[in-house]
């Protein structure tokens, strides 16, 4: 049976922050194949004249309100005008039969009150690494105790991996869980068999400090002392200038190259070229480039943190440490031809099984259908 589902989140890309909560967005397109989906967010504006200013769009045949509202140094005054641009855009959507909130910030104090005003139950996926036992000592004791307190009032909470649900239950979360993981359009990331002339590794992400790109610049740089068949391509939604600085500094211009940021089909088409994707994350709830880039048919060279050994193996990638060292052995490994990784083909045929639209899609379904019959 078809429902009404509405989407709301702490994250979701915008105006302001283009790609920020993109793999929200997804959840929401996989979840619109079996149900009636819409979408609804809120942000502060610092620049924005007017209070409240509402951006209706279809975006990939989904109708997905954002609200901006004008932002100011008070944080109370901030929250406020956050929770009443919710309310505002709530009250041009169709009454949803269930709300899928988005991680558990206290944006989603919302969908609490949606619960208690007009009886809609809600579930709510959790992304954020925040949770994690790495991170926990940055945790302040209001936010988890404002976590909790949704948590408490929701139907369900999905965590996108094994682990990070394993960290929620450590602090104290005791919740109905299951994991659905994050989505990847196994339809868009297609494999095809690698052809290059040179070996081409490859790393996308924000280039924020816990994705480690400068040490990934320098174990190249390193790797070129005794190797110059391969290159590196390192870029996205993030600083590249510090990074070209480095790559500079290094005389490494003839062998690695800086991108910005990039649409799916760009991303694909990039994945798609290359030979081995590399994160070396300090840490990942999950890791979405990591499930895309096997659809590509590209094996990954991972750190072994988070829910990433849920998805890497021997059979698909390299686990490792937060080494330097073992992060060089490793793409000496790969570059030498002594992994021995499935068949591109056979490395997409593994994400589609477990990660594709449908598959995320009918996981979801599973549990609303729990909820609403």
């Amino acid at each position: 049976m078809r429902h009404k589902i509405l989407f709301i989140s702490s994250w979701f890309p915008n105006k302001l922050e283009s790609t920020n909560g993109n793999f929200v967005q997804r959840h929401a397109e996989a979840v619109a194949l079996i149900h009636d989906v819409e979408i609804l967010h809120a942000i502060g504006d610092p620049n924005q004249k007017e209070t409240y200013f509402f951006d209706e769009k279809i975006i990939n045949n989904i109708r997905t309100i954002v609200v901006y509202y004008q932002q100011t140094g008070n944080s109370g005054v901030n929250f406020f005008r956050r929770m009443m641009a919710y309310k505002k855009g709530f009250s041009k959507m169709n009454r949803p039969d269930l709300v899928h909130a988005n991680v558990l910030h206290n944006n989603m104090l919302f969908a609490v009150y949606l619960k208690k005003r007009y009886k809609i139950p809600f579930v709510v996926t959790e992304h954020w690494s925040g949770f994690l036992r790495i991170n926990r000592h940055k945790l302040s004791k209001i936010k988890l105790f404002v976590a909790k307190n949704i948590a408490q009032k929701a139907s369900y909470i999905l965590p996108v991996s094994r682990y990070l649900l394993n960290d929620l239950k450590e602090i104290g979360f005791n919740n109905n869980m299951e994991v659905v993981e994050n989505v990847v359009d196994t339809e868009l990331f297609q494999h095809k068999n690698k052809n290059n002339e040179k070996f081409v590794f490859l790393h996308i992400s924000n280039l924020i400090a816990l994705k480690n790109p400068q040490k990934i610049i320098t174990v190249a740089n390193r790797l070129s002392k005794e190797f110059r068949n391969f290159e590196l391509q390192i870029g996205g939604d993030g600083d590249t200038e510090t990074l070209k600085e480095l790559i500079k500094y290094y005389h490494a211009e003839s062998f690695i190259s800086t991108f910005p940021m990039l649409s799916s089909k760009e991303v694909e088409e990039k994945m798609r070229a290359s030979d081995c994707f590399v994160l070396f994350s300090d840490n990942e709830t999950q890791g979405c480039v990591l499930l895309e880039s096997l659809s590509t048919g590209t094996p990954a060279i991972a750190t072994n943190v988070g829910g990433i050994p849920e998805i890497i193996n021997d059979r698909n990638g390299i686990l490792i440490s937060n080494s330097e060292d073992e992060l060089y052995e490793a793409m000496k490994k790969v570059l030498t031809n002594k992994a021995n990784f499935d068949t591109p083909e056979k490395l997409h045929d593994y994400i589609d099984s477990r990660f594709s639209m449908r598959k995320i899609a009918e996981k979801f379904d599973e549990i609303y259908q729990k909820i609403l019959n």
